[in-house]
């Protein structure tokens, strides 16, 4: 029987979770979380955002053969903050890993003086770098590249947040014909209002994932609580062909935090996924999150089971995308 605080989800947790924990490491850090997921060489590579005690953060490679089980941490593959870079002065977090041909894009928030940024780099065995510079400033994050182009531009979906408050903080779209010159900026995806799960403010979570029916996007929302924050993950489809059309959107929440390692931590409540990985057979999908703000987990579903349920729990045709902008306001 279930019980009550354990709400049916569609994903299944790892009996060994968390899988990757501070005391991993051999020298004293304060967390590990948020990871980017890819497979790599023939096995699975998580890149690892590492926070110190200094409180800044640097992202550090893993690898399991099977993704899951016996994770190497190997620290001299990573990505350091450059101290001469004032876009990274305060640390380097949530990279999503996008693979292009054989290089491996990684778009990550660079925490500067002036506020989190989006910057972009690419690496084609995670330990030589070449950084392409910022993509979007402050203040932004939750960004990630699709893996192809449309008409000949890139795609990158991100999270700029507005400077006035009660206007809620909501998914965009940006395009570029060289990965360095980003316009034609817009709404892609809106935070609803009210009681909603996903009212006032979402972002990405791991890059977009091609599927029979469009992209699939899986995206987090946070909802406040008089007890404090919650993160939950929900879901949406994109337009094969055109990312800017929102084809459906769930009506509710489909992962949150449950268990200890997830409600107890730097910040309970917290369940934040930056990467999955479809695996060989075409339907198995392995999701890695943070949990808590303090641990790497990992989830097992179907993609049979995710475009079910999108197809099961639509949202009502306005709150799918940007269309309801004409809706947000301060309340």
């Amino acid at each position: 029987m279930t019980r009550i605080n354990e709400p049916r989800e569609l994903f299944t947790r790892f009996n060994g979770n968390p899988i990757i924990c501070a005391s991993d490491f051999p020298h004293t850090v304060n967390a590990v979380f948020n990871p980017g997921a890819t497979e790599f060489e023939g096995g699975t590579l998580l890149l690892l955002r590492v926070e110190d005690r200094t409180g800044l953060s640097s992202l550090v490679v893993a690898t399991s053969e099977n993704g899951l089980t016996d994770w190497n941490i190997d620290q001299t593959r990573g990505l350091t903050p450059d101290a001469d870079l004032v876009e990274e002065q305060w640390g380097v977090e949530d990279p999503r890993i996008t693979r292009i041909g054989d290089e491996y894009y990684v778009v990550y928030v660079g925490y500067s003086a002036f506020g989190p940024l989006v910057s972009l780099t690419k690496t084609r065995d995670f330990v030589n770098w070449e950084r392409c510079g910022v993509l979007q400033p402050p203040e932004d994050k939750d960004a990630a590249l699709f893996p192809t182009t449309f008409d000949d531009r890139w795609a990158l979906i991100h999270r700029p947040v507005p400077n006035m408050p009660g206007l809620g903080t909501h998914m965009w779209l940006s395009y570029s014909p060289d990965l360095t010159y980003w316009g034609e900026a817009q709404v892609l995806i809106a935070a609803q209002r009210g009681s909603h799960w996903d009212a006032n403010k979402i972002g990405l979570g791991p890059p977009p994932l091609l599927t029979k029916d469009g992209w699939l996007i899986c995206y987090h929302a946070v909802r406040t609580t008089a007890s404090g924050s919650i993160y939950r993950v929900g879901l949406a489809m994109l337009d094969r062909d055109d990312p800017s059309t929102v084809i459906a959107r769930s009506n509710e929440w489909i992962f949150g935090p449950r268990e200890p390692y997830e409600q107890t931590g730097d910040v309970p409540g917290v369940v934040f996924p930056c990467g999955w990985i479809l695996r060989d057979d075409g339907d198995t999908v392995h999701i890695y999150y943070g949990a808590a703000d303090t641990v790497v987990c990992v989830a097992e579903t179907s993609l049979a089971t995710l475009l079910d349920h999108l197809e099961q729990h639509p949202c009502k045709p306005e709150s799918a995308g940007g269309p309801l902008m004409g809706t947000i306001g301060p309340p």
